[in-house]
């Protein structure tokens, strides 16, 4: 897909972060932008703000992604006005404060929690825009938000987020290898935000957590935003910002790549480490 231009993209978890970098960059090229998510408010002044700095329509969608109901309203509403959808971006995810605790402390309602959010929302995804996408017959493209972090090697860190990223790679392959099965203009591809930590609120999610799960444990988050993440774990590294992720995403877009992963030496030999272990059939390299 070379160009934008008249394209209809939907991107969940639009209002802020990289999904409200997409928004904006695809408004620039002339795409048609429908931003979905659950945080209404937000939402709302995203959109107006990405229209009125572009001049693109752009307009603002509430969608709960841990329900199916609510994401095959979207794509019955985007369908309704548009009458196709050319970029699906399943960007919504959460982060847990969960960072620096044991596995076997977590409770089940942030596991359920995070994946409800991070890969059910991809999946639910799936189901309501693609069997759409494919009826029309037209070219388009499925882009499912990955992280590196889990989707190519597991931090210990981050249990929850790390297990559900992983998921979300698998996922994505295998959609990637049954389109391909079915010999259509739609293709599919995953994208890791970085190099580094991306400069995002996804730690303070928290905001937007759903009564049915419950409250956390009363165990404050180590951090709650991308700087004292960094501070807190000596990580040596500047944070990126989400334009840079928007930008490297639609330029692998165009490209027809499936892996939209930046280039890092360190994470390159990071990757290369556990894949050398897995071929000789060793036990994990330390990543404390």
């Amino acid at each position: 897909m070379e160009s934008f231009k008249g394209r209809v993209a939907v991107v969940t978890g639009g209002a802020s972060g990289v999904g409200r970098a997409l928004g904006e960059q695809l408004a620039a090229e002339g795409a048609r932008v429908v931003l979905a998510d659950i945080d209404q408010n937000r939402l709302d002044a995203t959109a107006r703000e990405i229209s009125d700095e572009t001049g693109g329509e752009v307009i603002g969608l509430r969608v709960d992604v841990t329900k199916a109901e609510s994401v095959e309203s979207l794509a019955e509403a985007v369908w309704d006005r548009f009458g196709a959808v050319h970029l699906l971006f399943n960007n919504a995810g959460v982060g847990l404060g969960e960072a620096q605790r044991t596995i076997w402390s977590l409770p089940a309602n942030d596991w359920r929690w995070g994946f409800d959010v991070n890969v059910f929302g991809v999946v639910y995804g799936i189901q309501s825009f693609v069997p759409r996408m494919l009826a029309s017959g037209e070219e388009g493209v499925v882009i499912n938000t990955s992280s590196s972090n889990g989707g190519l090697r597991s931090l210990p860190n981050t249990p929850i987020y790390a297990a559900s990223k992983a998921a979300v790679t698998s996922i994505s392959e295998v959609l990637y290898q049954q389109l391909l099965r079915e010999g259509s203009s739609v293709r599919a591809a995953v994208l890791f935000p970085g190099p580094h930590v991306v400069n995002t609120s996804i730690l303070a999610s928290k905001r937007n957590r759903p009564e049915d799960y419950g409250d956390n444990d009363g165990n404050k988050p180590a951090y709650e935003t991308m700087e004292d993440l960094v501070r807190t774990t000596g990580l040596k590294m500047a944070l990126t910002e989400p334009e840079e992720v928007a930008s490297f995403a639609l330029a692998g877009i165009r490209a027809g790549k499936f892996w939209l992963l930046p280039e890092s030496a360190e994470n390159d030999q990071k990757l290369k480490e556990r894949i050398d272990t897995l071929l000789a059939r060793q036990n994990p390299a330390s990543a404390w």
